[in-house]
């Protein structure tokens, strides 16, 4: 019986808008506004630990076990594996660039901080395509639904609580209903609770605050 990986296509949604807005929120921010840019760098940082944590969890829970049984499947997984690294790079470039404008807000930084943001979305985005074209089918194959649910513990676990309201409300923001009940309902009750009550209304405080024109 092959795993529905329909959730991690939702997750990709939010990675591919997000780091487009990420590039339109940086240019758009006037030479000298340190308060706007704090805003916007800060929405990087929990987009940066979401992908990270994303990323991670695929490294050591998803290419071992895939690896291991898909002999067909090594080079696709291999070639993942090199996409991870360079989009590693692009985040470490844009764990200088980031702090370096949000500290004056200056044109210069603003401009440089835009274009590693455009390289960063390149190389992302090609890594995205790729794996739903690819990858995907092999783990609905060869994975199982303990070994996929698997990384949506690691990503819970390894990000603090806040934050994860944050991802969560990035995530569903553009799921369909019926995504939207995939997501939802493989959430403990008490969490979907916590989530009506306390997330959603912090999430849409914070993104409109984040994407104020």
């Amino acid at each position: 019986m092959s795993v529905n990986t329909q959730d991690m296509e939702i997750v990709h949604r939010a990675f591919r808008r997000e780091s487009r807005l990420l590039m339109e929120l940086v240019a758009a921010v006037a030479p000298g506004d340190t308060a706007r840019a704090t805003v916007i760098a800060d929405h990087f940082r929990d987009y940066r630990l979401g992908l990270q944590n994303h990323h991670e969890g695929e490294d050591e829970l998803l290419w071992p076990p895939l690896l291991a049984r898909v002999d067909l499947g090594a080079d696709i997984i291999l070639r993942m594996e090199a996409q991870h690294e360079r989009v590693e790079a692009t985040l470490t470039s844009l764990d200088a660039a980031v702090p370096a404008w949000e500290a004056t807000a200056g044109a210069d930084e603003r401009d440089t901080l835009v274009a590693i943001l455009a390289d960063h979305r390149a190389v992302l985005l090609e890594h995205l395509d790729d794996e739903e074209t690819t990858l995907l089918p092999l783990a609905a194959e060869h994975i199982t639904a303990q070994e996929w649910a698997s990384l949506g513990d690691h990503m819970v676990a390894n990000t603090p609580k806040l934050t994860l309201l944050t991802l969560f409300g990035l995530v569903l923001e553009d799921a369909t209903p019926a995504e939207r009940a995939i997501l939802l309902g493989v959430l403990p009750a008490p969490v979907r609770g916590i989530w009506h009550v306390i997330g959603r209304p912090r999430y849409t405080r914070r993104i409109r605050r984040v994407r104020a024109a």
